[in-house]
């Protein structure tokens, strides 16, 4: 049992009694929750329309089909993500085709985008890696440029802004993802966030296994669908959530800024960039550590007095399935290489005391100065 874990879920007393309401329904599944935590969402981020799902996943997938993305389309995204981002579009049996990253936001590069551009190119995925929003501006010009859909995956950057804009907003459609990690949780979740009125019936309908969005049968079906549905009691405790997200973000707020005075200047590593023009409502808190240092050992070394750590992310290009279907190898994406052997997730969640965050980089810069 660690004594400082690397995340933990803000759950209260408010989203204990939401959920034990539903379960006093008969309706877990499809009812005014449902729509009420649609309609929350989208409010929030600006969008006209959004669709609660599953998980982060099941939105990007349900994206790229409602856009007509498949067989033998190449759609452009980044190596460094979770690797949902590049798998819906395998999914869809298109081609993920990666452009390396900036080193400094660890987002996609929007200098390199033009050369990947061939006709088969149909989107591309941009994501807001670690709450960092991407370069949204450069990145709808590339996409009006060239006649190309533009997906925003959103999951880790609910509230994040850029250039005072909320994320969610920039691209044809995005998604949220509410992991128990997330600024909120719904356990599992997501949501889809448009203005495109289309995009939003072809993903409603495909998520609730093809039926009508309105005026349906239960038992007809107008088109191949899925159960990507999320129930009532997610939905419950998500608008909980949603209704603290000011305060929520306000907390994780301080502490980053915590992390960044106890590590400013911190020997054998690099606080999070926070580039100009973004403002991040904080997903993780991740670390670069300098070239030579074994993180290995210093996740070993954290983990023996109590503090969990982790990696975050492995490129995507080097995951074995990936390096078997396309052949990438080490080399390939170089930015993406160097930031995923160094880069190191630190305990990070709502209610993080000063005095755990004071333990925390103590026994980190002791560490660091060791290895």
């Amino acid at each position: 049992m660690y004594k400082i874990p690397l995340s933990k879920p803000d759950i209260i007393k408010g989203e204990i009694e939401a959920v034990l309401g539903v379960l006093k329904t008969p309706h877990l599944s499809l009812g005014k929750k449902y729509l009420e935590f649609e309609k929350s969402v989208a409010n929030f981020a600006g969008a006209k329309y959004a669709v609660a799902v599953n998980s982060g996943t099941s939105g990007l997938h349900l994206i790229v089909r409602a856009l007509g993305i498949g067989t033998g389309d190449e759609v452009i995204t980044t190596p460094f993500s979770f690797i949902a981002s590049s798998n819906c579009i395998l999914f869809e049996r298109a081609m993920p085709v990666f452009v390396d990253i900036d080193e400094k936001t660890f987002n996609i590069d929007v200098k390199k985008i033009e050369a990947k551009i061939t006709k088969r190119t149909k989107a591309i995925v941009a994501v807001d890696v670690f709450s960092q929003p991407a370069d949204w501006s450069e990145l709808k010009k590339i996409a009006k440029k060239h006649k190309l859909f533009l997906i925003e995956d959103s999951a880790e950057a609910l509230g994040s802004k850029y250039l005072g804009k909320k994320c969610g907003s920039f691209g044809d459609a995005a998604v949220f993802a509410f992991y128990p990690n997330k600024q909120i949780t719904t356990g599992e979740g997501g949501m889809i966030l448009t203005d495109s009125k289309k995009i939003y019936e072809l993903c409603k309908s495909m998520a609730n296994q093809g039926r009508k969005v309105s005026n349906g049968k239960w038992l007809e079906h107008v088109m191949l669908g899925y159960n990507y549905r999320l129930n009532e009691m997610s939905c419950a405790m998500g608008i909980e959530q949603i209704k603290r997200i000011k305060q929520i973000i306000k907390k994780r707020t301080k502490v980053a800024e915590l992390y960044n005075r106890k590590l400013k200047d911190a020997d054998g590593l690099e606080a999070p960039y926070v580039k100009e023009g973004n403002e991040l409502s904080w997903f993780v808190y991740v670390v670069k550590l300098s070239k030579g240092i074994n993180r290995n050992k210093v996740i070993s070394e954290m983990e023996k007095r109590g503090i969990q750590c982790s990696n975050y992310f492995q490129s995507i290009h080097l995951q074995p399935f990936y390096q078997k279907m396309f052949g990438y190898k080490k080399g390939d994406f170089p930015v993406s290489e160097d930031v995923s052997n160094r880069t190191l997730s630190l305990p990070f969640y709502n209610d993080l005391s000063q005095e755990q965050i004071d333990f925390v980089a103590r026994n980190l810069k002791e560490i660091i100065k060791n290895a």
